[in-house]
């Protein structure tokens, strides 16, 4: 058990509860028999969450929030509760110890003890540590209390013995040195860490040990696999496929054209640059005015926060042992995000799609503790129904979720907005905003085009006179906004030259039968 600063930032901790009631525990005062029980459960990490925090020290109301100032400890007193809780430690089956460190909160003395998912589960604990005669049982965390497994429950832990999850494992093919120190303490200010203040002085090896992203023997230290995805400049020399590909299909996903970018690095940088590219150059917004009312409608082709959600679930919940990239795969009609492998078989297709679908594992305890700390994803399952809500909010058809009877892939697929309009392509992305809106105008020549027309049937039809105004308010704006197009396009002056409705004026008609007078 070390003495350290906590690689989080603790007035979150204590004050906003940005880590959840489940993983961590306030005791008013030096309770061994309850603490030791707490951190056994926090070791056991029954449902992969990463463990938890033992705040000593610190009261709590009834409902579990933070009384402030805290009680705190008294000065002569942190030196005889470290030492004991050495020895209680000691008595955990096998072995375990948190990482201890020292805080002061409004004058007020703390010690907090980190206590991650442990290595060598599944561990027990003495029922009273202070007992002569001592029982040992197994305790895990149920919501935000400490239990003792029974039954099926105890069976279930029973049968995760040696079964870390591989994030959180050591691999022993790195060096304590492949991980960057640069990235670690950049982690460490942006979530506002207390660390972050003496990282520049402390040496990779204890830095990491410090942030549980290294560990094992002093005379043979490991980085962990969670700790060379977040902390390594290229983590695919050591994880074949760890990657994003973006690829856009302009002519459809059964085109004979598309475009590719890979994305490669660090886990979250990776991720924000995959996401911001895809923001940039593939999502637009649709205005359409209407001639009854001031309010204008807008939308998007593909709203960004259910993209976001399901590109994180992707880099959250996929297998690392795999070498196949995630993919995001977009074209005019779809956004498809495509993971190895599925969910969990506990995981029922109608429970995902009507976002009720709630995991008792998860692949990736450590990657999503760093998600959340990055405040990139909220954990707890909420992702699939997040989606479910920004699909609605934005007006987009209801997202498809598939996978395989083997489960061995994940798909999300987003589809586009019926009424979005399509934007200028060219080089293969997207190269402009879409600028036409959709005005009254616009639909009152739409409405109007029966077939093929030429310009002056379109213009007798809506009874107007004047041709210049006519071009400049009807005909330029629909076709720039892809409602109408010429049918000969190479040609534009041709005394031939007809306009017709395109797919997306048709699908617009479609969806307003009776809007509108023309």
């Amino acid at each position: 058990m070390t003495n350290s600063k906590l690689p989080i930032n603790l007035d979150d901790l204590l004050r906003q509860r940005t880590v959840e009631g489940e993983r961590i525990e306030y005791k008013a005062g030096w309770n061994p028999d309850a603490i030791i029980r707490t951190l056994c459960a926090f070791a056991n990490d029954f449902e992969n969450l990463g463990g938890g925090y033992v705040v000593i020290g610190q009261d709590c109301d009834a409902d579990g929030r933070p009384i402030f100032p805290p009680v705190g400890l008294p000065d002569n007193q942190l030196d005889k509760i470290q030492r004991e809780l050495l020895a209680h430690c000691q008595l955990i089956q096998p072995p375990y110890f948190p990482v201890l460190s020292l805080e002061v909160v409004e004058g007020r003395n703390l010690i907090v003890l980190q206590a991650p998912g442990g290595q060598t589960r599944p561990y027990k604990a003495p029922e009273a540590v202070t007992a002569s005669k001592k029982t040992w049982r197994y305790y895990i965390r149920r919501y935000s209390s400490t239990v003792e497994a029974k039954g099926d429950t105890e069976q279930e832990l029973l049968s995760l013995a040696a079964k870390v999850p591989f994030d959180d494992r050591f691999n022993q093919f790195a060096r304590v040195d492949d991980l960057a120190k640069p990235l670690m303490q950049g982690f460490l200010e942006e979530v506002g860490s207390a660390l972050a203040a003496d990282a520049p002085g402390l040496f990779v090896e204890a830095l990491g040990r410090q942030m549980n992203v290294a560990g094992g023997p002093t005379e043979s230290p490991w980085p962990k696999n969670v700790g060379l995805l977040f902390f390594n400049e290229t983590p695919e020399r050591f994880f074949p496929g760890v990657q994003i590909d973006v690829v856009w299909f302009p002519e459809g996903a059964g085109g004979d054209r598309f475009d590719e970018k890979i994305f490669k690095g660090p886990l979250a940088r990776m991720t924000r640059e995959a996401l911001g590219y895809i923001q940039r150059n593939y999502l637009h917004e649709t205005v359409i005015k209407h001639p009854d009312r001031a309010e204008a409608t807008r939308f998007w082709n593909f709203p960004y926060a259910a993209i976001e959600e399901a590109v994180v679930n992707a880099v959250y919940h996929r297998s690392y042992e795999e070498h196949e990239p995630i993919e995001v795969r977009i074209s005019h009609d779809e956004l498809v995000v495509v993971s190895y492998p599925g969910p969990d078989r506990s995981i029922r297709m109608e429970d995902l799609k009507a976002g009720r679908a709630v995991s008792r594992r998860y692949r990736n305890r450590r990657i999503g503790e760093f998600l959340k700390e990055l405040e990139m994803t909220e954990g707890r399952s909420t992702g699939i129904p997040k989606i479910l809500k920004e699909m609605a909010a934005n007006g987009s058809p209801a997202p498809l979720f598939e996978m395989d009877d083997d489960r061995l892939s994940f798909v999300i697929r987003l589809p586009r907005h019926p009424l979005s309009l399509v934007p200028t392509v060219g080089a293969g992305e997207v190269t402009g905003e879409v600028t036409g809106e959709v005005t009254g105008e616009i639909e009152r020549l739409v409405r109007a085009v029966v077939g093929e027309m030429t310009r002056q049937q379109i213009q007798t039809a809506l009874g107007l006179k004047g041709e210049d105004h006519f071009r400049k308010a009807y005909l330029s704006p629909a076709l720039t906004a892809q409602m109408i197009e010429m049918t000969l396009p190479d040609t534009p002056r041709s005394s031939k030259q007809c306009y017709r409705l395109t797919a997306i004026g048709r699908r617009w008609l479609e969806t307003h039968p009776g809007d509108g007078a023309t």
